[in-house]
């Protein structure tokens, strides 16, 4: 099977609160891989 990688981005800074996805599993298109909570501003 071909292994690809993809660069992730977010609109904001923050830190990922959940990971919904583990390492190496397949994941259909649009598929939630983690959730991330938004950096408070200072």
């Amino acid at each position: 099977a071909m292994k690809m990688e993809h660069t992730l981005t977010a609109p904001f800074d923050g830190v990922i609160a959940e990971l919904d996805a583990s390492e190496g599993a397949q994941v259909s298109e649009g598929a939630l891989l983690a959730q991330i909570v938004q950096k408070e501003q200072d």
